[in-house]
């Protein structure tokens, strides 16, 4: 673990329109010592630093909203396409669910695991020639632009995947996998 110097704390609390005094409370520590780490006046704890670092993470976690996350433009599936059809778009995207949209409207949603469900003991033509409204699940739930990450993955804990919706229209998608890219930045 590298630790942070002075300089990079005091970059990351500017960068998140922290002054000393809310980092300090945030940190439980006093707001002199802040400014003391700072400017380089002390060395301070490694207990200190980590009470700070991670106060530092918690701020930068709770700024990300969905319009960081979401992906877009949102590929769905019309209501009418074939079964066949949507599964050459989820192979083609690498999507394992996918949302079904009907003239601008969230109307339900398909998944590998349905998919699969279907499948079994079925005629395979049958399933791939029917549509996907037949087989289509639940919609996804969907959110505003700036709605929190934390609601975002507590949404994501019981759902394939979150729509972003403004002013009545979908503009983008989270999923899972959205949010684990977060670990790589």
């Amino acid at each position: 673990m590298e630790l942070p110097t002075p300089e990079g704390i005091k970059k990351r609390r500017i960068k998140l329109g922290l002054t000393q005094s809310e980092l300090a409370k945030r940190a439980h520590v006093s707001q002199p010592l802040i400014a003391r780490i700072e400017s380089g006046d002390v060395d301070p704890r490694l207990s200190t630093i980590r009470s700070i670092i991670t106060a530092l993470d918690e701020m930068e976690r709770s700024k990300i909203v969905a319009r960081d996350l979401m992906t877009a433009p949102v590929v769905s599936l019309s209501p009418e396409e074939t079964v066949e059809q949507a599964v050459r778009i989820m192979e083609r995207y690498g999507f394992s669910q996918v949302p079904v949209i009907d003239n601008g409207v969230p109307i339900g949603s398909i998944s590998e695991s349905v998919l699969v469900q279907a499948m079994s003991g079925a005629d395979i033509d049958k399933i791939s020639a029917s549509h996907v409204r037949q087989l289509m699940e639940d919609s996804f739930p969907a959110i505003a632009p700036g709605t929190d990450m934390g609601t975002i993955s507590t949404l994501l804990e019981t759902n394939h995947a979150v729509l972003v919706m403004e002013t009545g229209k979908v503009v983008g998608v989270i999923t899972k996998y959205n949010i684990m890219q977060l670990i790589n930045k």
